[in-house]
């Protein structure tokens, strides 16, 4: 089956490539880090979760069994088909309209940094009319030396590598970011556009959005809690 890519990104390896690049079989074999931890430090007991752009599940099975009950969203079928234990939802993030509040929105894995202006906008708009008024949005944000600290690669403790070769500019203030995945028995590559967001500028993009930076999680500021304005 053909799909039509997102101009500027491409993936390439083995299995089905989303229209943004992203390869299902890659992300169900990527291990879960430390971000059920984060979450799970702050969200209430038995919380409602909302997760905008939950892929093939990598963080939305560790929540559930920590006993959260988990909404996950996202536009590619072929990554949901790979969800279990959560009412999943397919559609675009900047277009969803659940109708319900959560008590956590989540919107992880640099879903922020989105090249379009436009695109930010309309995801943080969705993470505003879906949180309750006692709730809390969750991002993730880049690192800050994401886009200069290339080319660099991690080796995982579980035999696979990791690397980030290129962050070029695009015009705009975007970069293209091309990244590669070597497993023993396979080879992965993503190419995606990325807006660095400075502290301020991300700050300022949750104020226009009516959201405000309530409290950073991680010293290194990658994972944010915002709450609404006002």
């Amino acid at each position: 089956m053909s799909i039509h890519m997102r101009e500027g990104y491409e993936g390439t390896g083995p299995g089905a490539i989303t229209p943004d690049g992203c390869a299902v079989e890659l992300y169900a074999r990527l291990p879960v880090g430390d971000e059920p931890d984060v979450i799970a430090g702050v969200a209430p007991a038995g919380a409602r979760i909302l997760e905008l752009g939950c892929g093939v599940g990598r963080m939305t099975h560790p929540l559930i069994e920590r006993g959260f009950t988990v909404t996950a969203v996202d536009e590619s079928a072929q990554m949901l088909e790979r969800v279990r234990g959560a009412r999943t939802i397919c559609a675009p993030i900047e277009a969803l309209d659940v109708g319900e509040k959560f008590d956590v929105v989540m919107l992880a894995s640099f879903l922020v940094h989105a090249g379009d202006p436009e695109v930010r906008r309309g995801l943080l708009a969705t993470c505003l009319r879906h949180v309750a008024d006692d709730g809390f949005v969750l991002i993730q944000r880049e690192g800050e030396d994401y886009h200069t600290n290339v080319p660099r690669e991690r080796v995982d403790a579980q035999g696979f590598t990791v690397r980030i070769v290129s962050a070029e500019p695009v015009g705009d203030g975007v970069d293209s970011v091309h990244a590669e995945y070597l497993f023993p028995d396979g080879e992965w590559t993503q190419t995606f556009r990325s807006r660095p967001l400075t502290k301020e500028q991300f700050e300022e993009a949750l104020g226009e959005a009516g959201l405000k930076a309530d409290q950073y999680l991680t010293e290194d500021r990658v994972w944010v809690k915002a709450v609404p304005v006002g």
